[in-house]
This record gives structure tokens, sequence and C-alpha cells, in this order.
């Protein structure tokens, strides 16, 4: 092996280690920014290793720096191939969470920060396994907890009941709302990583999934992200893993470099009636405006040129007008904005031109 991988390797372990030991330890006091920054510090520092054991390069041409984290995800998805699309929506889940807690703001419940903690852990042991025929049970000192003993039954129902409680922080007297926002923010990092939408979510952002949240919408809608994969656990020993994988039916796909705004992988929608699942009249109801102005909304907005808002669905011989549940968002921002009449005023202005 490389000099230059091994130390980067033992870089990587390091971080793991911290992370593992501020994860379990009694101090609360900045434990969840601890957890998370050094559990992303390691990955940074053990893709880098496996891409140079595989014999690719982590500087370009000319530069001094290395490359930096997305970056090293492509290289190991797509040129090293030692991940997998899977494994790169974690890792996508992982940096967003780590972004916020460094430079902003976001809490996670403690079942999430063990989901997001554990999964990364059995990551951590599966490509040190598989790049390096390392085990990691045999790099941690005896003493250390493999960062909880008590697997999770369905992770699925713990981000549902987390956005409960988040409903419930936002209901009328309560004056939750920052606490309520980093909550939901957590979430919403979560979903987009898996969208392959790696953007960090406005005040905006979230005041209109908390919004759509108390109206009583399903999760699935609201995070539909989270709501394309399944989650797999399984206990062996000491030894705890917890996977992320793709529902049947519903492929991962790679985003090609360069997109705006994109990450590297993303769960690709594959049932457009799923996706799409609102007509004219329910988009409408959603949006509290009248048909007309609603027509209006989307003229001002070009939702019908936006393909994650709006499709044709061909269904035999007919097409059917479509939109999605971000349409939603996008016509309420307008709405929150220049208000129902502003909307039709612009539209009336814009048609003379």
């Amino acid at each position: 092996m490389l000099k230059e991988a091994k130390l980067l390797k033992q870089k990587a372990i390091n971080s793991l280690l911290l992370s593992i030991d501020h994860f379990n330890g009694v101090n609360d006091r900045g434990r969840l920014e601890a957890v998370l920054i050094f559990l992303d510090h390691s990955f940074e520092m053990l893709l880098k290793a496996g891409i140079l054991t595989k014999g690719g390069k982590i500087r370009n041409s000319r530069e001094k720096e290395t490359i930096g984290f997305e970056k090293s995800l492509r290289k190991a998805l797509s040129e090293s191939a030692f991940l997998t699309e899977e494994q790169v929506l974690v890792l996508q889940t992982i940096n967003g969470l780590r972004d916020a807690a460094q430079h902003h703001l976001v809490d996670l419940s403690e079942s999430q920060l063990y989901f997001h903690c554990q999964s990364g852990v059995t990551l951590f042991r599966d490509i040190l396994l598989d790049v390096f025929n390392e085990d990691l049970a045999k790099i941690l000192p005896p003493r250390a907890l493999p960062v909880s003993t008590i697997a999770m039954s369905d992770p699925l129902e713990m981000f549902i009941s987390d956005a409960e409680k988040v409903k419930q922080l936002l209901k009328p007297g309560r004056r939750k709302k920052a606490e309520a926002e980093a909550m939901l923010r957590g979430l919403a990092i979560m979903d987009g990583a898996l969208q392959g939408q790696p953007v960090q979510p406005s005040a905006r952002d979230l005041n209109r999934l908390g919004t759509r949240l108390v109206g009583g919408e399903k999760f699935a809608e609201l995070f539909p992200g989270i709501g394309s994969v399944n989650f797999s656990t399984d206990s062996t020993g000491s030894q705890i893993s917890l996977r992320i994988l793709k529902n049947e039916g519903v492929p991962v796909t790679i985003v090609d470099e360069g997109t705006p705004g994109a990450a590297v992988v993303a769960v690709r929608r594959v049932n457009e009636l799923g996706y799409y699942n609102l007509g004219h009249k329910d988009l409408t109801q959603k949006v509290g405006l009248t048909s007309s102005k609603t027509s209006a909304a989307i003229a001002l907005l070009n939702l019908k040129d936006d393909p994650d808002c709006y499709n044709e669905v061909v269904l035999g011989k007919t097409r059917f007008q479509r939109y999605s549940q971000k349409a939603i968002a996008r016509i309420l921002e307008l709405k929150e904005e220049i208000g129902a009449e502003g909307i039709w005023q612009q539209h009336k202005l814009q048609s003379k031109k």
C-alpha cells in the first residue's frame, strides 16, 4: 500500500473512533456536532485512501489541494469502483448533515443520530474490509462500543415519528418554531441527499414544509426521497449492521458531473403517476387559489418547462397533464411573495407583452 494511502486510512480510523467516542460520551455539550464532523471527516480520508489504493489520483493536474468530498465520492463510485450507488446515498446524507451542523443549525433526535452513526459505522466497516481486507472489529479497542448494542427495528417509523414531533412543536401557542426548524432541517437534508439535491434548505423551504406538515400531508408526500428507499438492520454478536437499500423497482442513478445543484447519486423516479400525482384541480385545491389564478401562477413560474414540477403522462392513447408536489411549493412561494391578486395582475401584464 502507498505510504500516503496508509496514513490517510489511519486518519480515517482515528476520526471514526473520535466520532464513536463522542456518540457514547456522557457529555452532551457539542456532542451532535462532534459526532457528525468526525464521522464525515473519517469518510473523506477513507475514500481518498481507497482511491489511491485502487490506483487513482486525489489531486487534479497542477493543483496543490486534494479533491473534495463530492469528487472523492464520484471517483470512488465510477473510477475506482469500490462504492455502490446506495452507499453513496448514505455518504451524501452524512455530508449534508455535517454541513448544517458545522455552518448553521440542525437538531436530530437521539434515534436519528443513532441511525446515521450506525449506518456510517456499517459502511466504514464494509469499505475497510472490501478495499483493505481489514476487519474493523480487530482495530477497535476491546472496550469500544461500536455506537450501540440496540438495533433499530423500523427506521422509517422513526423518521415518521420525528416528523410528528415537529408537527407538535409547530402547534399554535407553542412558540417552538426555531426548535421545529432545526429538527425539520435534518429530515429535509436527508430527503434532499437521497433525491440528489444536497442544497441546504432555506428558512422559507422549512416554513413551507412545516405548513404542509401541519396541514396533514402524508410523510411520503413531504419526504419522497426517504420514502423511496428501504432500510436493512441485522445484528450478529456485538456487531450491528444498518444499511440503506433501494426499494424494488426504484433504481438509483448517477447524476452527470457539473449538473447545477445536484449530488453524485439520486433516487430516480420511475413511477411517473406516483411522482406527478396532481391534476390541475388537485393543484388548485392544494395552493388555495382559483383555477384561473393557479393557471396564471403556472405560467408566471414556467412550471411546464420544469420536469421536477410538470409532465405529460401517457396512458394508452391519452395524455394527462400532471404536476408534482414540488409545483405546490413553487406556487405557495410565489403566493407568499406577491399574493393572489399580485399573481393575477402580473400574469395579465405578461400576457399583454
